[in-house]
């Protein structure tokens, strides 16, 4: 969540509110991670606690985040976002897309190749359009995740892994393989999200990073964060996702 000249927008149940600001938006971020006390937030932000009290209580009024009283200290208020994070703001870059849609111009070798190329079509148009629309991407994706792994048979650990790399090979989602368990290193091969996509420059699989995380959150029971280091989209000839 770039703070600079950027917008971003939070789902709340009242709609969407759109964000900017660079003291608002590093507050969000911070609490996207995990709830926080006034006191680590006047620390992380760098400001005046009377600076970072207004700011607190205009994203309090805009339902955006919710405050609570320390269990231990009752003296001390700490917070958690009440909103999600979906989109933000970012310079329009078009050419991707118009390399994209150029694509359909010819025939496509099965439907699995054409679906792929509709699916980045729709990333690059997004992207040009100066819509970072990563965030609600990846939350879809974790939530998509979390029924996948409801399929799974209930082993271990390991065993869901497995189930991973088999539900992959059954949908065409790509060649899954396990690197490494610590931390958990996943490569895949032939990534349906990415591999049409000509080189941005940066990874681009959130979809596929959500899924994970949701995978991984209905194996163990906890929460964990998945990015991606390497990517078809940054010139390598594969996706790496680790876990963070």
């Amino acid at each position: 969540m770039n703070a600079t000249n950027r917008t971003a927008l939070f789902a709340t149940n009242d709609g969407f509110i759109a964000i900017n600001g660079a003291v608002k938006l590093q507050i969000m971020d911070l609490l996207d991670k995990r709830s926080c006390s006034f006191d680590e937030i006047v620390q992380t932000t760098g400001k005046a606690k009377s600076t970072v009290s207004v700011h607190l209580n205009d994203l309090k009024k805009a339902n955006l985040l919710r405050e609570s009283v320390d269990a231990v200290d009752r003296r001390k208020k700490n917070y958690s976002l009440a909103s999600k994070y979906v989109a933000c703001s970012q310079k329009p870059l078009d050419t991707h897309y118009y390399q994209s849609l150029e694509n359909f111009s010819s025939t496509f070798s099965s439907e699995t190749d054409f679906f792929q190329n509709v699916f980045c079509a729709f990333k690059a148009g997004f992207e040009a359009q100066g819509i970072d629309h990563n965030p609600i991407v990846k939350h879809i994706g974790s939530d998509i995740g979390k029924q996948i792994a409801n399929t799974f048979e209930q082993g271990d650990f390991f065993d869901s892994l497995e189930e991973v790399r088999s539900f992959w090979k059954c949908y065409k989602l790509g060649k899954v393989q396990i690197e490494d368990t610590d931390p958990l290193t996943i490569k895949v091969k032939d990534c349906f999200e990415c591999m049409s996509m000509p080189v941005l420059g940066h990874p681009i699989c959130s979809f596929d990073e959500g899924m994970l995380e949701g995978i991984l959150y209905k194996i163990t029971g906890e929460r964990h964060s998945i990015k991606e280091i390497e990517c078809y989209a940054t010139g390598d000839n594969h996706c790496l996702f680790i876990k963070v």
